[in-house]
């Protein structure tokens, strides 16, 4: 098999340690040895002979090399199968371009998946190096929902203290820009409760089944649960906020056009008659009255700065000025 579509395989200890075994080593593997988490590429071609040789049942194996997932728990009777997402912590990339993780658990094995790396996955590979691991399968799923738990209260916070920023500016400054980096966040909001939601059951579900999970594992476990609640509801608290900055600033924007739309109205309420004055007398017609007289112009003139005032004046008494 091609040691490529293998990303790693620990042997646990079960006192919180756990070996690296090479690719070899990995294949090899009897469950009298212990624990084995083997963590594959689901990507790569060779993946399904690794899975193959796990023993894994077809359906289990179509499931961990899906490639659209939503987070969900389905126990079965040899096993668990698990879907769960992360936050993208990669530099560059957006956070809630939520990074997939597939797991069948078994209590000798731990076969899990995904296409790019978790920052949850290599922190619980480094404690495992240094004997402060989970100890068995399903103290490291408890372990690794609330490491992937943990990664999005961070960007939770963060997408709230954006939002804040965001009703602070729109308060003092009108921009068609802000406008768009507010549904940006909107946007970013909808996609991390897509799958935080469905997340927070996936647990629920586990909590409800009869797994082999101890007492110690299902406190941890709704202890998660109860966080991630608290993400959603920050989520829509969030959403809220960023609706009503948006409508906010969207009506200032709107009086402001209607302020300058007014502005253009008066001036074309005002020079309209006398357009249409300056044009009667411009069409060179013979027999315009007194057209040879020297005070013809400055009295037109005058005519026109009465008609303007007049027009003012009638204005201010309606109060449209």
């Amino acid at each position: 098999m091609d040691a490529a579509a293998l990303v790693h395989a620990v042997l646990l200890d079960g006192a919180g340690g756990g070996r690296r075994l090479t690719p070899d080593e990995a294949a090899a593997w009897q469950p009298a040895q212990g624990l084995l988490w083997l963590h594959l590429d689901y990507t790569h071609p060779d993946t399904p002979r690794w899975l193959a040789q796990m023993a894994l049942p077809a359906l289990v194996s179509d499931a961990m090399l899906a490639q659209e997932t939503r987070p969900r728990a389905a126990p079965m009777r040899d096993g668990t199968l698990v879907y769960l997402r992360g936050v993208n912590l990669t530099p560059g990339a957006h956070p809630e371009d939520m990074i997939a993780i597939r797991l069948w658990l078994t209590q000798t094995c731990i076969v899990s998946t995904q296409r790019r790396p978790l920052g949850s996955v290599a922190d619980m590979l480094e404690d495992l190096a240094q004997g402060n691991g989970p100890g068995d399968t399903w103290s490291l799923l408890v372990d690794l929902t609330d490491r992937l738990t943990w990664y999005m209260e961070d960007v939770v916070d963060q997408v709230e203290e954006q939002i804040a920023t965001y009703e602070e500016v729109a308060m003092v400054r009108q921009s068609r820009g802000l406008r768009n980096e507010i549904a940006r966040v909107r946007r970013r909001v909808s996609i991390l409760r897509r799958y935080l939601a469905p997340q927070r059951d996936a647990l629920a579900r586990l909590l409800d089944s009869s797994g082999p999970l101890a007492d110690a594992e299902r406190g941890r476990l709704r202890e998660v649960m109860d966080r991630l609640q608290r993400l959603l509801e920050d989520l829509d608290a969030a959403r809220e906020h960023a609706n009503i900055a948006q409508e906010d600033l969207a009506n200032r924007l709107a009086d402001e056009l209607n302020r300058r739309m007014y502005v253009l109205a008066i001036f074309s309420v005002v020079f309209l008659p006398l357009t249409f004055l300056t044009g009667l007398l411009g069409v060179n017609l013979e027999g315009i009255p007194e057209a040879e007289s020297e005070l013809a112009f400055p009295v037109f003139v005058l005519m026109l700065v009465v008609v303007g005032g007049g027009i003012v004046a009638v204005l201010r008494r309606r109060g449209w000025l």
